[in-house]
């Protein structure tokens, strides 16, 4: 038999493994298996990517699985296709395969590799043996490990990385070369084909690499070059496991905190975060007035007891869980969201609320968390909604192939699916009404193979196929426990993104390996501090609203403007367009009427998406058509500029009889005490000196015939200030 090597790549990544005798550089004893060492080089030389052999057609009627998922058929296409013409066993130099992959002879992807290259010993190893097939009793990789782990680098510097791959006999192989690598932050960190880092700028950018069914992450940091002292992260104070971590990374990053908010900007904020309504004038005055030391824990805990917070976490979850009265009959739609309203209110646990939806039965009206089920009527979309929902991972890419960015398989999305068979929906004696059962029989096919994958959670214990039990429930047992990662993380990111405008892991819908968290001991520690309090979203909220971390200013400091991942300081973010229309109905004093609703009915208590209003369409209300945050958009456009401007909704409310200006106007208020109002209510602080003089001058000038006029302008340009718009 031919020697068989596995070659390193970079002296790094020698060195490394050769300080570890376990770490094999050399394969002299081993067999070429296609499993572990042909598919391998096929992938990393592109050959089964969506852009040659890899897509569904193929290129030139050789057709590759994509990245290699599929080991039997593609050994079957390379030794059976083309009347077996790709591979010469006697003369392996003579085979298809190395003559078109070294551009011997003409192949529309070009020359993959070299003559004599290490790839080319592999395949023409592998040939000469017999190309022997993928055999159950193949070794497995178990384990990716990337070194180093971590490194801190200066901007321009650089760093060889070296892969590892651990295998069920228990050998280790240095994989390096057979590896893929990506950035996660290529403003940070970039990486190129042989693993080897280049760092761009500050911050922290993560590389992935990936191998076989396996990836692996190395963290590099780059720390900013900022001169803080050591005091300046002493006086941040630590009110919890938050501030301890969060300013551990600003300290392992150089990166300065900026001071805490003002009172009335912690008032504002909190209020727009947690209830999604302004503070009143009157309570701003309040709350600047007090003295206490405690005041700020007081709110918190008025904030999260208050009607306010139900209606603002209702409409959140009926985002998430797509509350739409156009894909739902609308006594159905109303029923699903007095479910999700109820438990909001009664602060039922996020285990308990995401276990009812998952293994919900019976009538849809009388038991509203059925209808997640008729929303998503389908095996494999309940598979994918479910990951998306309430693991914030996308696992739609296996349904064809191999997930290309994450661990998951073919068989494995198959198997999640087979977990929802066994549902069965009929319709009901009531109008609108559907009833859900679970039934004993019944399988989904997985179209590769022709037969049930049996069924299992991700990474969870496969079950009995036979077994006539609801699967649904071991999937609700496997999904909310607290030892499945996924799932304490999701919904953590999703609050967190919330309160501080970013995710700990952006976007909130996509968690995987390849894109972890800004800083991951953060998260981890947010998802255990849940798990320990049963999964009360209420304790995860408090202890981020009283934390230094939220509370900073949102005013950068010399050294941290550019700052978007770490918390630096608080990021300001447009309002959500129901929270603009909401405040600013409650500045002027003047309602949105909705079509169908009572007078004096919110934006955030609407039960549904589906409802007219071209603000809410212009600033950009999802559709509740897909479980992605992608739906809503904070994005300005000039639709946006041209309504505060000269759009009817904030005018009317203007002009409207009876509103704010017209109360005023009979009061008789002094210039003064309407600049002071106008300022506490619309932006949460008293008018700066500068702010009461020119427009209490204003006030003071205007003709008594036009005062209205006068204090209608005043309200509009507070109310189309970047100021109120966002929250700060």
């Amino acid at each position: 038999m031919k020697t068989f090597r596995l070659l390193a790549s970079g002296l790094c990544a020698l060195a490394t493994a050769a300080a570890d005798p376990t770490v094999r550089l050399a394969q002299d004893t081993q067999d070429p298996s296609f499993r572990n060492h042909v598919q391998p080089v096929l992938t990393r030389m592109g050959c089964n990517m969506g852009a040659c052999h890899g897509a569904a057609s193929g290129k030139n009627g050789f057709t590759l699985s994509l990245r290699g998922y599929n080991d039997d058929a593609d050994f079957l296409a390379i030794t059976r296709g083309a009347s077996g013409r790709r591979l010469v066993p006697s003369d392996p130099g003579r085979s298809l395969l190395l003559l078109k992959s070294t551009a011997t002879v003409p192949h529309k992807g070009g020359k993959r590799f070299e003559t004599g290259s290490p790839e080319y010993r592999v395949l023409s190893d592998w040939i000469a043996a017999g190309a022997p097939g993928p055999k159950d009793a193949d070794a497995r990789i178990t384990a990716l490990e990337v070194v180093p782990a971590r490194a801190t680098l200066a901007v321009g510097g650089t760093q060889p990385l070296a892969v590892r791959a651990t295998f069920s006999d228990g050998r280790v192989e240095d994989v390096t070369r057979w590896a893929k690598f990506t950035a996660a932050n290529a403003q940070v960190a970039n990486v190129d084909d042989a693993g080897v880092v280049s760092v761009q700028g500050f911050g922290e950018g993560p590389v992935s690499a990936w191998y076989l069914s396996r990836m692996a992450v190395s963290f590099i940091a780059s720390p900013y070059t900022n001169s803080v002292s050591p005091e300046d992260y002493a006086r941040v104070p630590a009110r919890n496991f938050i501030d301890e971590l969060a300013t551990a990374k600003l300290r392992q990053l150089n990166l300065p905190p900026s001071p805490p908010a003002t009172d009335a900007e912690f008032l504002r904020r909190a209020q727009l975060d947690t209830t999604g309504t302004l503070p009143t004038a009157d309570e701003v005055r309040a709350f600047l007035a007090d003295p206490a030391p405690d005041k700020r824990d007081r709110v918190i805990e008025g904030l999260l007891a208050s009607p306010g917070f139900t209606d603002y976490w209702s409409y959140k979850w009926s985002d998430l869980l797509l509350v739409n009265s156009s894909r739902l009959p609308p006594r159905a739609a109303r029923s699903y969201y007095a479910w999700i309203r109820g438990n909001v209110e009664a602060g039922t646990p996020w285990d308990v609320l995401v276990r009812e939806l998952v293994t919900a039965q019976g009538s849809t009206l009388e038991h509203g968390a059925g209808n997640f089920f008729i929303l998503h009527d389908d095996p494999r979309l309940m598979a994918e909604t479910t990951t998306q929902a309430f693991l914030g991972m996308s696992v739609g890419c296996a349904k064809c192939h191999n997930h290309p960015m994450e661990k998951w398989t073919n068989d494995d999305y198959y198997a999640l699916a087979n977990l929802f068979a066994r549902v069965r929906t009929k319709n009901g004696p009531a109008d609108g009404e559907r009833l859900l059962v679970a039934a004993n029989t019944g399988d989904l096919v997985q179209p590769r193979t022709g037969r049930p994958q049996r069924p299992r959670p991700l990474d969870g214990p496969p079950l009995d196929p036979d077994a006539p039990a609801d699967r649904r429930a071991a999937l609700a047992d496997w999904l909310v426990s607290r030892d499945n990662p996924y799932f304490s993380k999701a919904i953590v990111n999703r609050v967190w993104a919330n309160f501080l405008g970013v995710g700990l892991v952006e976007r909130v819908d996509d968690l995987r390996v390849t894109n972890p968290a800004s800083n991951e001991a953060l998260l981890a520690a947010a998802a255990t501090f849940l798990a320990d309090q049963h999964f009360d979203l209420k304790a995860l909220m408090r202890a981020i609203l009283q934390s230094a971390t939220y509370q900073r200013s949102s005013m950068p400091v010399p050294g941290n403007a550019a700052d978007t991942r770490y918390y630096s300081h608080y990021y300001p973010r447009r309002l959500m367009a129901e929270v603009v229309l909401d405040a600013t109905s409650q500045v002027t004093g003047a309602a949105t009427k909705f079509d169908g609703y009572p007078d004096g009915w919110r934006a955030l208590q609407l039960p549904d998406s589906n409802v007219a209003s071209y603000f809410l369409r212009s600033f950009g209300r999802p559709d509740r058509l897909q479980t992605c945050e992608c739906e809503r958009s904070a994005e300005p456009s000039v639709a946006q500029m041209l309504h505060l401007s000269n759009g009817d909704t904030l005018n009317r409310k203007l002009h409207a009889a009876d509103n704010t200006i017209d109360r005023q106007m009979t009061a008789k208020k002094s210039p003064a005490e309407i600049v002071e109002t106008a300022c506490l209510s619309a932006l949460g602080r008293f008018p700066t000196a500068v702010e009461h003089e020119k427009l209490e001058v204003a006030l003071v000038q205007t003709d008594a015939k036009e005062r209205r006029a006068a204090m209608e302008d005043l309200y509009w340009a507070l109310l189309s200030s970047r100021e109120f718009l966002f929250n700060h």
